[in-house]
């Protein structure tokens, strides 16, 4: 791959002299951006062939009103050759989502699809996952959404009786669990199966989820034929339970369809000023379902424009199928190898029709939300006193179990709805077991220490779960640092702590109002806090939960100085657990290899 170059004058012209730039531009493939006056990048684009992709901008009319517009603020260029389009397809994407030019189209990136997983061994184990593949596993995907996932395994259970427990639970089983008991496993965990037979059910089960529906329900329908012929009624019966199954769950996600195919319909539509693309997925002629993506930046975009975009982006990092079924069409600018086109039959437009539906829904939706979460947001600043909506809310809650497990939480509300990935939790040390008010001051300073220095963007309001003693440690921590101009409230529970009952301390821009607010049960920005305040308390609860948990599991022998993995393990295996090692005396503990007095004394007296 070349480096860049770039033609502009040291002093930047206020119109861009297109034709001495492309003169200079070569035939090969590769990328190239548009900057305005400031050296800020405007828009980063791909090409089979720089010289005409780029010429195309400034050698012909009609552009729409976007790209026209961005042409106006073009004060120079740069080029990075490549070695192939693919290469320029990689770069690109990189640089798209690195700078986040203002003019591209930006769909989230999101890697982590959903796929059905069959492990290795004896007993394969039928399983959801995301993330990396393993090499022992069989994986079968992608699923556009988690539900489509469960509903394949609900499914692949009730007809193959495969199981689905976790490895650990599977080697310690010493009877049937509650699956097999409503007939959805084998139990090949306690020898209820033989390997044989649960290996044909698996056999029959990868051919399923490859899309060989036909092949899977002939050969059961022969199966049983064959078991009622030879008067093996209750294996017929079994059989024709599987048969029945899979025919009901085909008839209801087949889509006109009587052929397998590998299918992806992607459909653009631009509605109240929204870019929504919508990708529906068929597999093996079944219609897995659809999911709705919106652009980070896509003003002014028109449909093409975001099918295009979408499609760089999404196949970089996933396998493209056989087919892609577009509306609108024509798209330029498909990535090479791509088999595109427009819908060819009636099945195909009536797919193109569902995309086309569910994308209008999902911006239907979107609005609505927006309209809500804006009607909410402005609520609360008239209830509050406040110059402007507050566009970010944050709120804290403290969770922990008689002072056993202390977690803070943080969750954050951007314009009326929940930003997860803002989230943060603390792990609260050093402070008296069950003391809230230090906990929240601990939380606080660490969240809030980063405000102050700048490292991170203050919030337009802060909630905290608690009432008058919680706001009051929340208000010293801000005068502490130099953040008294922070809008807060402190969410005290009611009467009985029923919802609707809150009372509400509040400091407000002009500092704290004398009385305590309770607004009323139905008004629209008292919902947005009773929101935002239950989303903390989940968050919270889930935190203390998980580190008590470990906490519990934590073996005391880690406790112990010269006591290492291999000695521990030594020890666990030599008295059968650790209940053995807390009842073995000081000389049983000697007799273990690698354990001497002084340790065998230590190891006795923390456990005891």
């Amino acid at each position: 791959m070349s480096s860049a170059r770039s033609v502009a004058s040291s002093t930047p012209k206020p119109t861009f002299d297109s034709k001495e730039f492309l003169a200079t531009l070569t035939d090969a493939p590769g990328v190239y951006r548009m900057l305005d006056a400031d050296a800020a990048v405007l828009y980063v684009g791909k090409a089979k062939n720089l010289k005409k992709r780029v010429s195309s901008y400034f050698n012909k009319s009609g552009h729409s009103p976007r790209i026209a517009l961005m042409l106006q603020q073009v004060s120079a260029m740069e080029v990075t050759a490549t070695r192939s389009e693919a290469e320029a397809l990689i770069l690109e994407n990189t640089l798209i989502k690195k700078l986040a030019p203002k003019y591209n189209i930006l769909f989230r990136d999101d890697k982590s699809y959903p796929y059905i997983g069959l492990s290795g061994g004896e007993f394969p184990r039928l399983f959801y996952h995301r993330g990396p593949f393993e090499k022992k596993s069989h994986y079968f995907g992608p699923f556009p959404n988690g539900l489509a996932v469960r509903e394949s395994i609900q499914l692949i259970q009730k007809s193959f009786l495969l199981r689905t427990c976790e490895e650990a639970v599977f080697a310690h089983r010493s009877r049937p669990c509650l699956m097999h008991q409503i007939k959805r496993c084998k139990a090949p965990c306690v020898g209820l199966v033989s390997k044989q037979d649960y290996a044909a059910d698996v056999r029959l089960a990868e051919m399923f989820l490859r899309g060989r529906h036909s092949e899977v329900i002939e050969g059961l329908t022969a199966q049983m034929e064959t078991a009622a012929k030879e008067l093996r009624f209750e294996e017929a019966a079994t059989l024709r339970d599987q048969v029945r199954a899979l025919q009901a769950v085909l008839h209801r996600q087949y889509v006109s369809s009587t052929r397998d195919a590998d299918v992806d319909i992607i459909a653009a539509v631009v509605e109240r000023g929204s870019l929504c693309v919508n990708l529906a997925m068929v597999r093996g002629g079944l219609h897995l379902g659809d999911r709705a993506y919106f652009p980070q930046a896509a003003a002014e975009a028109e449909a093409a424009e975001g099918l295009a975009a979408f499609i760089g982006q999404h196949y970089v990092e996933q396998p493209a199928p056989a087919r892609l079924i577009l509306s609108p069409w024509p798209v330029e600018d498909l990535p090479d190898g791509v088999n595109a086109g427009p819908p060819k039959n009636e099945m195909e437009r009536a797919w193109v029709e569902m995309a086309m539906t569910n994308a209008r829904l999902a911006v239907q939706a979107r609005w609505q939300a927006k309209t809500r979460s804006s009607g909410r947001l402005t609520a609360l600043q008239e209830a509050l006193g406040m110059p402007e909506p507050p566009r970010r809310i944050e709120c804290f809650d403290i969770s922990h179990t008689m002072g056993e497990g202390t977690v803070a939480s943080c969750v954050v509300c951007v314009d009326g709805a929940m930003k997860k990935s803002d989230y943060r939790r603390f792990n609260i040390e050093g402070i008296q077991p069950g003391d809230d008010y230090a906990a929240m001051r601990q939380a606080l300073t660490r969240r809030y220490e980063k405000v102050a220095t700048g490292e991170t963007v203050a919030p337009d309001l802060v909630l905290i779960d608690g009432g008058k003693g919680q706001h009051r440690v929340a208000r010293e921590v801000f005068a502490e640092l130099g953040l008294d101009h922070l809008a807060s409230i402190g969410v005290a529970k009611g009467e009985g702590r029923k919802p609707g009952l809150e009372t509400l301390f509040v400091h407000g821009p002009t500092g704290p109002r004398e009385l305590p607010l309770q607004l009323a049960m139905d008004h629209a920005g008292f919902h947005l806090i009773q929101e935002i305040r239950d989303e903390a308390h989940r968050f919270a609860i889930v935190g203390h939960r998980a580190r008590r948990a470990k906490a519990r599991g934590r073996s005391k022998l880690e406790d112990v100085a010269g006591v290492g993995p291999a000695r521990r393990k030594k020890l666990l295996a030599q008295f059968g657990g650790l209940d053995g090692v807390k009842a073995a005396t000081i000389e049983d503990l000697c007799r273990v290899d690698g354990i001497s007095r002084r340790l065998a004394e230590e190891i006795h007296k923390t456990l005891r």
